[in-house]
């Protein structure tokens, strides 16, 4: 890629925020739009380009916002339109795009489309979602929700099934249905109409499912098929997306990110092509399932790290397979993963930052557009002081009425264990701006517990140290904006099977930057043949001591060809 084929948003950083959890300026103890107002000087102090807000649409909060009533107006919780309207032109006069969360694969079972749908079997928007009649008695087929159970709920008025890919209250829209489709593309125009920048697009890799609706594969330990594995890349998939590029997408110069689960190299290279026919981009998520639990039963809960060389060896094949074809997306945290300090480098206080430093410069410096969620920036850790009467998550209340109590697959004890590690709420409890009551978030009751650590971790104490977090990723987002190599630059892995060091370069025309980061707490001592007219463009440390790399050292050389 040219330096002048860049895109804006192949250069810019996007910082998310999950709106309930930023700040609460009515102290009711949930977030809200003046909220982000407030500090929208604080991004942008940051360096980020783009604010992704998670959703804030009427919604009965089954999964916190993302079972939508009404796409078109703002949850009371978190404001008004009026609202809305005044914090968009107050990004927009920092230079601030703000990207909306769409969420079109289901809608709430609260939404007026559903209510009509539900009504009998001949109305007009009963096939707005997917119904079908019992087989033998039963669901139509075997497939499980996201959330633990079956994905069908049975509707006593019609005699028929609907599907839920996630909670019941979170039905399927059937996009097999033009007129759906038409309605969404109006209601999308309606945004873009208003002004915001693009769209990150919930779980847009399940919007086409598979003719006839066939049985999943059961996972060995359960009782349900795999859903995901079922659905995801659906074989109208593209077809639905391009149209979406010809009818919304291409009526603003917008920035697209699909959430693809089950995505693969060959169908990410259609979602995300440079030729520009379907999205920007798409979240993959085969980097943040290779901690999962060994047994299938148990999914994703499980509390062992991932392999160094396995994570290496993912990375690495999105890096080389979309160069000069498509475009990632850079992630290791957002709302529905544990915090990545936690995850990937160390939480101990003699280690937090120093770590928390390293998985940025890791990430930072691969080719795709970095995401930074809220907190990160600061090094916020797993909220280890949370118990089962504080979690406000459905897929961790779901995992344990299932796996402990229903299908006695694991005791109480295990599974907290796992969720303090993996649990989503680990990401949610609220943002930590200042040693204060409730972290300076709220005067009031914080809708989800705060992390106890809030008084040595905030943001507060990061501004006032040069050498935190804070400015570290501020000095990250600010060399990719002046560096055309990390956009632009290919992507070489060095010593795919080192366990402790993980060290890639990135090569340019002119100039090679050689990024290593030690992944362990240990020192460790490592020989790269640095060119003597390197220049350290980054570290964690303040001095280099060549070759010996101290507990989570990560530094980045730069040097000519």
């Amino acid at each position: 890629m040219a330096e002048e084929d860049i895109k804006w948003w192949q250069k810019a950083v996007v910082y998310q925020i999950y709106p309930r959890s930023f700040q609460d300026s009515n102290n009711d103890g949930i977030g809200d739009l003046k909220g982000v107002e407030q500090h929208l000087d604080y991004v942008k102090k940051l360096g980020a380009d783009v604010i992704w807000l998670n959703p804030v649409y009427n919604s009965p909060n089954k999964d916190n916002g993302y079972d939508i009533s009404d796409y078109q107006s703002i949850n009371p919780e978190f404001g008004d339109m009026e609202q809305f309207d005044h914090l968009l032109a107050a990004a927009h006069e920092r230079g601030l795009k703000i990207v909306m969360d769409l969420v079109v694969n289901h809608s709430s079972d609260q939404h007026k489309w559903f209510i009509e749908s539900r009504s009998s079997k001949d109305n007009d928007k009963r096939d707005f979602y997917i119904w079908r009649d019992p087989v033998d008695g039963h669901e139509p087929n075997n497939w499980g929700s996201f959330f633990s159970g079956s994905a069908w709920k049975f509707d006593e008025k019609t005699g028929q099934y609907y599907l839920h890919l996630f909670a019941e209250g979170q039905p399927d829209l059937n996009w097999e249905n033009p007129k759906l489709r038409d309605t969404i593309w109006n209601m999308m125009n309606w945004w873009v109409d208003k002004g915001i920048d693009g769209f990150r697009m919930d779980v847009i890799s399940l919007i086409s499912k598979p003719d006839g609706l066939p049985d999943g594969k059961v996972p060995e330990g359960d009782i349900y098929g795999n859903s995901n594995r079922a659905v995801a890349n659906g074989p109208r998939v593209h077809q639905y997306l391009q149209e979406m590029r010809d009818k919304v997408l291409n009526n603003a110069d917008m920035m697209t990110v699909g959430e693809a689960s089950g995505v693969d190299i060959e169908n990410a290279k259609e979602y995300a092509s440079n030729d520009g026919k379907e999205l920007n981009m798409v979240f993959q998520f085969e980097h943040v399932e290779l901690d999962g639990n060994p047994d299938d039963a148990l999914g994703k809960w499980y509390d062992k790290r991932v392999s160094l060389p396995k994570l290496k060896e993912n990375l690495s094949k999105w890096q080389y397979e979309l160069d000069g074809k498509a475009w990632n997306s850079l992630y290791w945290n957002n709302h529905d993963q544990p915090r990545a300090v936690s995850r990937y480098g160390s939480d101990k206080p003699e280690f937090r930052v120093v770590s928390a430093k390293m998985a940025a410069t890791l990430l930072h410096f691969m080719q795709g557009t970095p995401y930074i969620y809220q907190g990160e920036e600061i090094g916020m850790t797993n909220a280890y002081n949370l118990g089962w009467d504080d979690f406000n998550d459905i897929e961790i209340l779901n995992a344990r009425e299932y796996l402990v109590n229903k299908d006695h697959l694991i005791d109480d004890d295990t599974l907290l264990r796992y969720v303090h590690y993996k649990g989503r709420d680990n990401a949610r409890t609220p943002m930590q701006w200042d040693a204060s009551k409730n972290a300076g978030f709220t005067q009031g009751t914080p809708w989800l517990k705060m992390n106890d650590n809030f008084d040595t971790i905030n943001v507060e104490e990061a501004l006032a140290d040069k050498d935190s977090v804070f400015y570290y990723y501020q000095k990250l987002i600010q060399l990719r904006h002046e560096l055309p190599i990390i956009t632009t630059g290919h992507y070489q892995l060095l010593d795919p099977e080192d366990e402790e060091v993980y060290t890639y370069k990135r090569i340019g025309d002119n100039e090679e930057l050689l990024v290593i980061n030690n992944f362990t707490a240990d020192e460790q001592t490592r020989d790269y043949q640095v060119p003597d007219n390197a220049e350290v463009l980054i570290s964690n440390y303040k001095d280099d001591q060549g070759s010996v790399l101290r507990p989570f050292e990560a530094k980045v050389y730069r040097y000519a060809k």
